[in-house]
């Protein structure tokens, strides 16, 4: 019989604590020295997981669906409902969480009901939230980023492109921040599910041009619940991960002499800070769950059954043995995942952030931190990579929309 290693807790890396939210780099290289491309880790306290920190091994593991399923109804049997990283990790009726027929089922319907989202509406959609959202603090010379900015942008365009209400979108989107915390991701999911299915009641009745009207009327003939199901990873990683994307490519922006002088016409673009952000500190860091079957062997390390494999997006692109550190036009990364399971949603989610991004910038060209970046707080948690606040500090000026052209 295969007895895969067992760890103590010494030997386990705790993803959830301040420590590693503060420094997850050093953390990496540390890793990397200590376990080599797989590493134990604890995802909450008591919650075992393998990290993957090695690019080839990721991208092995993201196209081996037959070893390594992404359904976790064997692991989470054992798991307490006050487990803070259940909600994230359970099993859903989703295309995230489905394989074979099923994921075939889902992931069409998303791919169909995304791909009819009209990009150049979605840009308007962005500069008409974005405006307004400026015109609210430019006067006043300073602004938290994030609280003020980011997070509202993309919590209204996803609420524009799923057909939601503010007031149901705004139940939902507490809901995501709360599971991604993990302080109380229970009540955190029966938020998200009591709102979504308002929104999905209301799409029956009242059908509109909209992501949440094409899977209601999908012919797969979705029931209530399994349209719910599809939403939950659409507003996951619609507002949160997005948000996060526009604040953390903001940071290098401000701080990074090669992105700053691109507010006053520099050669790199906002698209450039993108990339390097999706490279260097993807708001998502560490997902792609998978749960093996059974034990499996892998870069000399057996991996025990039904325990979650996590891929580490972030220490996986830049893992020495693949990265050169040349991130302009680069797009090998691994922030959109890879293999069957990739996300369906990446080139929407590219618009809105680098839309977002570029309204600031035309807005408040002269934009600077106002605090020193080492004193920036990330927030802790085992998947995202997520600023706490990003204050500034800008000259007063008029409101942009009253100086557009006509």
């Amino acid at each position: 019989m295969i007895n895969p290693p067992t760890y103590t807790d010494g030997d386990r890396i705790a993803l959830y604590s301040p420590e590693f939210a503060a420094m997850p780099h050093d953390s990496y290289r540390d890793m990397r020295k200590r376990y080599g491309s797989l590493v134990p880790v604890e995802l909450s306290p008591g919650v075992p997981a393998t990290l993957v920190i090695g690019y080839r091994t990721a991208v092995q593991i993201l196209h081996d669906p037959a070893h390594f399923p992404v359904d976790p109804r064997s692991w989470e049997k054992d798991i307490p409902d006050e487990c803070p990283v259940k909600p994230m990790l359970a099993w859903r009726p989703n295309a995230m969480r489905s394989s074979g027929e099923e994921h075939r089922r889902y992931r069409d319907a998303n791919v169909a009901a995304l791909q009819a989202v009209d990009l150049h509406g979605l840009h308007a959609v962005v500069e008409r939230i974005a405006v307004p959202l400026i015109g609210q603090f430019c006067e006043a010379g300073s602004a938290d980023l994030i609280a003020d900015y980011a997070r509202p942008l993309a919590f209204q365009v996803v609420n524009a492109m799923l057909g939601c209400s503010p007031e149901i979108g705004q139940r939902v989107a507490t809901g995501v921040m709360t599971i991604f915390e993990g302080e109380d991701a229970a009540a955190g999911n029966t938020m998200v599910v009591e709102a979504l299915s308002e929104l999905v009641a209301g799409k029956r009745a009242d059908p509109g041009d909209d992501v949440t009207t094409r899977l209601v009327q999908h012919p797969a003939g979705f029931a209530d619940q399994e349209v719910i199901e599809q939403l939950v990873p659409l507003y996951g990683a619609g507002v949160e991960p997005v948000h996060n994307l526009i604040a953390n490519t903001l940071l290098v922006i401000l701080t990074n002499d090669r992105f700053a002088g691109s507010l006053l016409g520099g050669s790199l673009s906002t698209r450039d800070a993108l990339d390097e952000v999706l490279f260097l500190d993807p708001p998502i860091a560490n997902f792609c769950m998978t749960y093996p079957r059974q034990p499996v062997l892998l870069d000399d390390v057996w991996l025990p059954a039904h325990q979650p494999v996590i891929i580490s997006i972030a220490a996986c692109n830049n893992d020495p043995a693949v990265s050169g550190g040349n991130y302009t036009g680069n797009r090998s990364h691994l922030a959109w995942g890879a293999g069957p399971h990739a996300c369906p949603a990446s080139q929407s989610a590219y618009l809105i952030a680098q839309d977002g991004v570029d309204q600031l910038l035309d807005a408040l060209p002269e934009i600077e931190l106002s605090v020193d970046p080492n004193d920036l707080i990330w927030r802790p948690g085992p998947f995202h990579r997520a600023l706490a606040t990003l204050p500034v500090t800008f000259a007063p000026s008029q409101p942009f929309a009253s100086w557009r052209p006509n």
